[in-house]
């Protein structure tokens, strides 16, 4: 009596299930909204940073409407809400299918800028490789080549200072470890890149420093003088000049008057013109 009762009960919830899964496929399946209507309910579930659910119902504005213009806005939003949820590989397909299908299109800056904060988002520590910081930069310095009066263009420059800054870091970085390994002149190959192409950079001051450091280290002491001089003249008031004034002092060295503004050049030339 107990298994036959009990094979009665399993056999009523194998009905259930059935039903219940055929219900589930009655509700995903397909069924032809206005567009309008589904646009909305995207809008909603967007508001409500329901952020998956917002790109699936932008995306079934292109799939069940390809050829209106809600589509095309509906291409743009799924974008973003993929952003939004740190889906930044779906981000990046949306966006550059608009590009790619709408390139004139009113939303085209919005779509390169959507492409380059993207990339932004996802670069790494300093620590590690920054293969994702030379990405953005790229993505970044198309749109204010591209749109370079827009209010993209004017995030996009303050976000490749970030990126420039933090690729100085990583240069920074291996030119410590060099430093501390003894290896002088890979390690002033680090610094001078840093002087030389990341000019607009936090770290300049202490790249000079530091060659100063390395330069004294193998003997270069003219070089030591120049790259000092550079220094104080385009940071005097820094802890940086403070430290190379002091090293150069300390083995008595003399450090030379500062460059003339007025001479003409790039003073950070003088660092790139340095032969070893």
């Amino acid at each position: 009596m107990r298994s036959t009762a009990f094979r009665t009960a399993l056999a009523a919830g194998a009905a259930l299930a059935a039903t219940a899964c055929a219900g589930n496929r009655e509700e995903v399946a397909y069924v032809e909204r206005p567009v309008e209507t589904i646009y909305n309910e995207a809008l909603v579930r967007l508001d409500r940073n329901n952020w998956d659910q917002a790109a699936a119902q932008f995306d079934e504005v292109q799939r069940q409407h390809p050829y209106s213009p809600w589509a095309q806005r509906a291409m743009l939003m799924s974008a973003y809400a993929h952003y939004r949820s740190r889906d930044y590989e779906k981000a990046i397909s949306s966006a550059q299918e608009y590009i790619s299908l709408h390139p004139g299109g009113d939303g085209a800056p919005y779509a390169y800028y959507l492409l380059a904060i993207c990339q932004f988002d996802q670069i790494i520590d300093v620590g590690r490789d920054q293969a994702r910081s030379d990405l953005a930069l790229l993505a970044l310095n198309e749109v204010t080549a591209r749109f370079p009066e827009s209010d993209y263009a004017r995030d996009a420059s303050l976000k490749t200072d970030m990126v420039m800054d933090q690729l100085a870091g990583k240069e920074m970085e291996v030119g410590r470890y060099y430093l501390l390994r003894g290896e002088h002149l890979a390690a002033i190959n680090r610094f001078r890149t840093v002087v030389t192409e990341y000019q607009s950079t936090t770290h300049v001051p202490e790249a000079l420093h530091r060659l100063v450091e390395s330069y004294l280290s193998i003997g270069l002491i003219g070089q030591a003088q120049q790259t000092a001089a550079v220094l104080g003249h385009n940071y005097p008031g820094s802890n940086w000049y403070s430290d190379s004034y002091a090293l150069m002092q300390g083995q008595g060295v003399e450090l030379p008057a500062p460059p003339d503004a007025k001479a003409g050049f790039n003073l950070f030339d003088r660092i790139g013109k340095l032969v070893f």
